[in-house]
């Protein structure tokens, strides 16, 4: 069908209620809720899940319940809502890698002081930004002309959503369940403390067939969701990292190393003050020379390098294998530009922004970089060049991150590869110019920060306008939704990452004073990017294992195995990666009983397994953020202490039973999962 013949639920020429104010708050408030949640859940595991289809959802029951909303109405609660989880993957992804770079002499990350609210909230919105600004001109060729092509598999499902909740669709009820189940699981675990939070087997280091290896597992909903939803294979994929990390590697390293070499290798890395002085990560003992955690500790030391080589070869193959695509889709979007006729008549499903919002928009975004002080640089040359690259790699990597998600999907875009790609550009030409040390490392993960925000936006873009051509709705709507989302949910995006990154007590004590980088809150991704800037601009990376990690990932993907899926379970702890594959057997079991040939997309999306998947995901995520808020303020965080039931069930059951009985709640949980996946959903 070409796109002349295309008929959208909506006619063009049919009047009905669409930017509205309601639909722009309801919008917000979505984008404010998921937004959180995704920089919980991508702090925590380097992952996110798409929050269209959950937003639709919601869109659906309680727009058109209670406020008596149109599908187009609908249509731009999705769009603004969406905004904010593409921008907080962008943001987590990449900024909290400022903790991470060279550290000075007073013992201090270069980046630290651009790790603040105003920095993160500016980035955020002008990233964002950027994403729709470069989105403009492109839905003509890769939305419309390539409509039969490129089936946008997320967007295509929301409008099926948003068509049958107009039809009377009824959906919403088990994504509510699962929302509701999430929400009590997580007030017993995080709050009461009547599930364990991370059971965990562990062998010691004396044991000489497997020295300190370790299985734990974070037994949360929100794993179990997204494991479920991303499915058995790369479930599969992503834990077998994780089982050579923590089963593998480092017991082999446990058995070869001397701890005291551990030990140095972490003042190096500044996770430990001094070799005479306890503490660190892993526990360090100065007068027997061991670790509490030696399995910790050899992660910390070495395995992390190892996986982030392994994670930085996975992105750029990953980018590599798309290259035919990039080249295809970036001539077309210029051609597309050349021959737009703007005398033609325009009917109301093809007016878009004007391009002069494009190019005065690009304008101001760079002389807003070279201004504002929040950004790093010590001149406003340094900073015109900082927003010149920023606009050159924004214009490319929109492109082909539109292009990407239209045939895989937002969830397998590949944001990393790119940006590791924007990075090493960016930091070649700092190279040719002379910049380089640590100065200048702030500088480029800012480039590298903005274009994963702009491509990880420009992915749900293109997902929300293929929506829109779908049902029938106005771009330029659209469009002015996407900006507004993208502001309000930057603003708590930026609170959101604040108050995660706050210590605990026992952090404080321990010398760490922020919690993003700490097991907590690993932050994987935005970690290879200050290691890979750290590694070309002051030339001290350790080599030797990053190389190790990027054979293991050739290796991987000769083997015809996603080798960044891999990658990131090699990087991830155990604790995050098996909880997941849990969810994907879940869903494998589940397809198994089915007997049933692959489903369509739509169908697939709108699932009742799936909706049920995504209410856990939001409902974890969501407890996750709320308690982590309540524990920062210190009135509130010691009343807390007073319901937990951890020391005395524990004095009850024993260490091992108390963690035995949250595997037993979390086996109950994936069972309520398994048999709502095989119920209808009239059944519901």
């Amino acid at each position: 069908m070409s796109s002349e013949d295309f008929k959208p639920f909506v006619p063009a020429e049919q009047k009905m209620a669409e930017f509205t104010i309601k639909s722009i708050l309801l919008g917000c408030i979505a984008g404010i809720i998921f937004g959180a949640a995704t920089v919980y859940l991508a702090l925590k595991a380097g992952l996110t899940v798409s929050a269209s289809i959950p937003i639709a959802v919601l869109a659906i029951t309680l727009g058109k319940r209670f406020f008596k909303t149109t599908i187009l109405e609908n249509n731009i609660i999705q769009t603004t809502g969406s905004a904010g989880e593409s921008i907080a993957a962008g943001v987590v992804f990449t900024l909290p890698g400022f903790l991470f770079l060279s550290v000075s002499e007073s013992r201090q990350s270069t980046g630290d002081a651009f790790f603040n609210y105003m920095t993160i909230l500016i980035l955020a919105i002008l990233g964002g930004a950027l994403g729709t600004l470069m989105m403009i001109p492109l839905r003509k060729s890769l939305i419309v002309k390539e409509h039969k092509n490129l089936p946008y598999p997320e967007g295509t499902a929301c409008a099926s959503v948003l068509e049958a909740g107009e039809k009377g669709g009824n959906f919403a009820k088990t994504a509510f369940w699962g929302l509701g189940f999430s929400l009590v699981y997580a007030l017993l675990q995080k709050v009461f403390h009547l599930i364990a939070e991370a059971p965990t087997w562990a062998t010691k280091q004396a044991n000489k067939f497997l020295p300190s290896a370790q299985v734990s597992g974070e037994i949360t909903p929100e794993y179990l969701g997204v494991g479920y939803i991303i499915g058995p294979k790369i479930a599969g994929v992503l834990v077998a990292g994780g089982v050579l990390a923590w089963l593998g590697i480092i017991p082999l390293l446990a058995t070869l190393i001397d701890p005291v070499i551990a030990a140095k290798q972490l003042i190096k890395l500044g996770m430990l003050a001094d070799i005479t002085k306890p503490g660190g990560v892993g526990g360090w003992d100065p007068l027997t020379h061991t670790f509490a955690d030696y399995p910790r500790a050899i992660y910390q030391a070495f395995v992390k390098q190892i996986g982030a080589g392994a994670v930085a070869a996975g992105g750029f193959i990953t980018l590599l294998k798309t290259i035919p695509t990039i080249v295809s889709s970036f001539k077309d979007s210029l051609g597309s530009i050349k021959n737009k006729d703007e005398k033609a008549e325009v009917k109301r499903t093809e007016r878009d922004l004007s391009l002069k919002v494009v190019a005065l928009g690009s304008l101001a975004l760079i002389i807003l970089m070279a201004i504002l002080p929040q950004i790093p640089g010590d001149s406003i040359v340094n900073k015109l060049i900082i927003g010149l690259l920023v606009i050159v790699f924004g214009a490319f990597f929109v492109t082909v991150s539109s292009r990407i998600v239209g045939l895989i999907g937002s969830s397998n875009n590949p944001i990393s590869g790119m940006t590791i790609a924007t990075i090493m550009g960016t930091c070649l030409v700092f190279i040719a110019v002379g910049w380089t040390g640590k100065i200048y490392e702030p500088m480029a993960l800012v480039v590298g920060g903005m274009i994963c925000i702009a491509a990880a936006n420009a992915g749900a873009t293109s997902q929300d306008l293929k929506t829109g051509y779908i049902v029938g709705a106005t771009p330029k709507y659209q469009q002015l939704a996407l900006f507004i989302g993208a502001i309000v949910s930057s603003i708590v995006i930026g609170v959101t990452v604040r108050i995660l990154d706050t210590p605990t007590t026992e952090m404080l004590n321990q010398g760490i004073t922020h919690a993003i980088g700490t097991e907590k809150y690993a932050a994987p991704q935005a970690t290879l990017m200050a290691t890979l800037i750290k590694g070309m601009l002051s030339f001290n990376l350790d080599w030797q294992y990053v190389l190790v990690g990027v054979f293991i990932a050739i290796t991987i993907e000769l083997c015809g195995i996603n080798a960044l899926s891999f990658a990131v379970g090699a990087y991830l702890p155990l604790s995050t990666t098996l909880p997941i594959f849990a969810g994907g057997a879940v869903k494998g079991i589940v397809n198994w009983r089915e007997k049933k040939k692959t489903k369509s997309a739509e169908e697939e999306e709108i699932a009742p397994g799936n909706l049920f998947a995504t209410g856990l995901v939001a409902g974890g995520a969501i407890a996750g953020v709320i308690v982590a808020i309540l524990t920062v303020i210190p009135s509130v965080n010691d009343n807390l202490g007073k319901v937990n039931t951890e020391t005395f069930l524990t004095q009850i059951l024993g260490d091992g039973g108390y963690q035995l009985l949250g595997v037993i709640f979390f086996l109950i949980m994936a069972f309520v999962l398994y048999r709502i996946s095989m119920k209808k959903q009239e059944e519901l």
